[in-house]
């Protein structure tokens, strides 16, 4: 089953959770106040959007699902009450589940930005638990709009909406209903998720709730293992900044999810991108892997934004496919690939693979490259990283560094993707990715291709591309320290 982003507008997606608004006042320092030593922000704009579980919402949205809330806002004459609900209306976001209570204020956050920097916040809410009564009105709609959502999405900002009593009945009926759960959580008590398919704390709530101070990939993993321990879930994904995810599953080994370096200007609601793109990708048929990935994508275009920020389609369809000129736009990490691999297949193109150390580039490697380029429509180069090419070439290789192989292969014109791997990591990238072909030079058998079962065993095949010319790396290497004495006429 593969994540076919048009597949998104057939998602129904129930939303429950902390709804909020975020508001922004841009402006600029001109001066320091006389009253006190602060700064002045002359305000020039003012900008209102849907924050907490309200953002997860307009991320859905945004990405084409139809979306329903559950929760419990301020009543009366609370201008930011009907701005709440004017703004999910603009959304065509189903509030039927939205309740509202004069007893409560709707949760606003207000954040002052000079320039990119922010300078401030204020926050409103109330952070009592809610009543018996509104409890029991939101487990009854969902118990009775169970059978028309895909996926349950729980957003936690620990506003007093997710009571345990609320939590357990709404992850009862979805679980009785066979519809996944997944929960962006707060607090240090992660056992009041029990049931959940799947939390999605970051690293420093992880830390945390674990009880285990993270400071290297050793405690990380071992405060995920904690987590999984000690909470009744099927999966944690934890989510790192730029260092990615790390996916902790029963019975698995921690699998991570790279990303990519990207400048990061604001990880205000990262978090419900994640949530939002993950549930998208369950809905829509994806494994639990294919939709972390995606997620991980998009979390890496959302903190590229400043305020809180959703993700398009087509910023995502964007992300997964090679971007018209720029080598680094080739350059991806396993994550990408399996995203991208993912929505090739749905477009029912050909997929070719091949691999290879290229340390020195020659004329064999140029029509092993094209060869395998002209067998499909999309051709991925996984290049062994240094550590690799010196286990497999010698003590004093490479001769070219991974970066510089990484962007020589960039270069070529019969190349779509590359990325680097570690020689022991090459069954899983072809694993992961799943080519329809896999290529090698006809230095090879059949049989000495690594990776040609897991190919087979998908449908694929594996082709050795006719290599006539008697010239290698080592051997032009050798020729050099020779004086050029004993090369092929």
């Amino acid at each position: 089953m593969t994540i076919d982003l048009s597949n998104f507008d057939m998602c129904r997606i129930l939303v429950v959770g902390d709804v909020m608004i975020d508001e922004y006042l841009w402006g600029e320092v001109d001066r320091i106040s006389p009253e006190a030593p602060v700064q002045v922000v002359s305000v020039l704009r003012k900008s209102t959007t849907l924050g907490g579980a309200g953002n997860v919402a307009n991320n859905l949205v945004t990405l084409g699902a139809k979306v329903s809330v559950a929760s419990v806002i301020g009543a009366g004459e609370s201008a930011d009450s009907e701005l709440l609900l004017k703004l999910f209306k603009d959304l065509s976001v189903d509030t039927t589940g939205l309740i509202q209570d004069p007893a409560r204020s709707t949760t606003k956050k207000a954040r002052i930005i000079a320039g990119h920097q922010h300078v401030l916040r204020i926050d409103h809410e109330t952070r009592q638990e809610i009543s018996q009564a509104h409890t029991a009105r939101l487990v009854q709609f969902v118990r009775e709009r169970i059978h028309t959502f895909n996926v349950v999405l729980i957003s936690d900002y620990g506003k007093g909406l997710l009571t345990e009593i609320l939590l357990r009945q709404v992850i009862d009926v979805a679980r009785q209903n066979k519809k996944p759960i997944v929960v962006d959580p707060k607090g240090l008590d992660f056992k009041k998720y029990a049931g959940a398919t799947a939390i999605t704390p970051n690293n420093r709530e992880a830390s945390l709730a674990a009880g285990i101070e993270i400071a290297d990939d050793m405690s990380l993993f071992a405060a995920g293992r904690r987590l999984l321990q000690d909470v009744p879930v099927q999966k944690v994904l934890m989510t790192c900044g730029k260092d990615g995810m790390v996916l902790f599953e029963q019975g698995q080994e921690p699998y991570r999810i790279s990303t990519e370096a990207r400048q990061v200007f604001d990880v205000s609601g990262a978090g419900d991108t994640v949530l939002a793109v993950l549930g998208l990708g369950l809905a829509s048929g994806g494994s639990f892997r294919q939709a972390a990935a995606l997620a991980n994508v998009a979390a890496g275009i959302v903190v590229g934004k400043v305020g809180t920020a959703t993700v398009s389609r087509n910023e995502l369809q964007s992300a997964l496919e090679p971007a018209v000129g720029g080598l680094a736009a080739k350059q991806k990490t396993l994550p990408d690939l399996i995203a991208i691999a993912e929505h090739l297949r749905a477009e029912g193109k050909t997929i070719v693979m091949t691999n290879g150390c290229f340390d020195l580039l020659h004329v064999g490697h140029i029509k092993l490259l094209s060869a395998s380029k002209e067998m499909g429509d999309v051709l991925i180069v996984a290049i062994d990283d240094d550590k690799s090419v010196k286990a497999l070439k010698g003590e004093n290789r490479p001769i070219i560094r991974a970066q510089e192989r990484l962007r020589i292969i960039s270069a070529l014109d019969c190349t779509d993707y590359v990325t680097l791997f570690s020689s022991e990591e090459l069954e899983n990238i072809i694993e992961a990715i799943r080519p329809d072909i896999l290529t090698k030079g006809s230095d090879y058998t059949t049989e000495t291709v690594l990776g040609r079962q897991i190919v087979e065993r998908s449908g694929g095949r594996v082709v050795l591309v006719p290599v006539t010319e008697v010239t290698s790396s080592t051997r032009m290497i050798n020729q050099i320290k020779d004086g050029g004495r004993g090369q092929a006429p």
